[in-house]
């Protein structure tokens, strides 16, 4: 049987960050679901003679340079950047957390390779692993997934590490331990669900972060490829025309300010909820 520590959880409502951001977190995944039965307009509809439209009851946000409609663009293109950074963390949490917990529970040359690793990785830019992955399988959502999920993997490591170790040293750890539990045993019935709450808060930042990388990996031309979209690879198309048709940039520039301050302010509050003793623990704040 497990011991998991449990928190003083204070109610939801005193936490104004947390139920504010998981809101508009809500609404903008909500958004993104929605796409896939119903968009105001087909996505892929195109209409030169009614492009570069403004905002309007017809089209809520205007039309783009190809005369689709940019509101179906912004749910479709949210959606796409959910799901690649949703699948980046997850790539991340399923082999950083479990090298996180065995340099722990094991200790010694484990920890140190694993130590290394990470630092190796920290050690080159994302977007240079990013061009060299582009370069051998070409440009592309998937590829972006597998970029950004490398550079999620150290952090998820460190975390769960650290995360860990201030679990491993307590007394009923080390009675785990005199009873015969094996390392193994101990990392997987003790220490993975008393640093749950650190993942799930550093999951919610690391998503995060995964928007603002595959926004910025579709800008360049290596993550999301037409006929595809992505709220990048708008503000791609609409950057050489933003002087005349401001609307085209602004709109997913501001789709992706919110989202991300929406995520950022539940992960600051579900850190809270959660354990408040977590700003002292501390999951780093590591960027992807």
């Amino acid at each position: 049987m497990s011991t998991t520590i449990m928190p003083d959880r204070r109610p939801i409502l005193s936490h104004p960050s947390l139920w504010i951001g998981l809101g508009a977190t809500l609404m903008f995944a909500l958004l993104a679901l929605v796409s896939l039965v119903w968009t105001p307009y087909p996505i892929a509809e195109i209409d030169i003679a009614r492009r570069f439209l403004a905002p309007s009851a017809e089209h809520w946000l205007g039309t783009d340079n190809l005369g689709r409609d940019m509101a179906s663009l912004i749910m479709a293109g949210t959606l796409t950047s959910f799901l690649v950074a949703a699948l980046a963390v997850a790539i991340g949490a399923g082999i950083g957390v479990p090298l996180g917990l065995a340099a722990a529970a094991w200790g010694g040359p484990l920890e140190w390779l694993v130590l290394r690793l990470t630092d190796f990785i920290f050690a080159f830019p994302a977007i240079i692993v990013a061009i060299l992955i582009t370069s051998l399988f070409g440009p592309g959502a998937t590829n972006a997934i597998i970029a950004i999920g490398i550079f999620n993997i150290p952090v998820f490591a460190r975390v769960a590490r650290g995360g860990a170790l201030s679990i491993k040293t307590l007394d009923f750890v080390a009675a785990a331990r005199l009873a015969g539990l094996s390392n193994a045993g101990i990392a997987y019935r003790h220490l993975l669900p008393n640093i749950m709450s650190l993942i799930i808060v550093q999951g919610t930042i690391q998503l995060s972060l995964g928007i603002l990388a595959e926004a910025g990996l579709s800008y360049v031309g290596l993550g999301t490829q037409p006929p595809a979209t992505s709220l990048g690879l708008m503000l791609r198309d609409a950057q050489g025309i933003f002087l005349i048709h401001p609307w085209l940039t602004l709109v997913p520039g501001v789709c992706i300010v919110l989202i991300v301050i929406a995520l950022n302010l539940a992960g600051d509050g579900l850190r809270d909820a959660i354990d408040p003793r977590l700003k002292a623990v501390g999951a780093p704040n590591v960027a992807a």
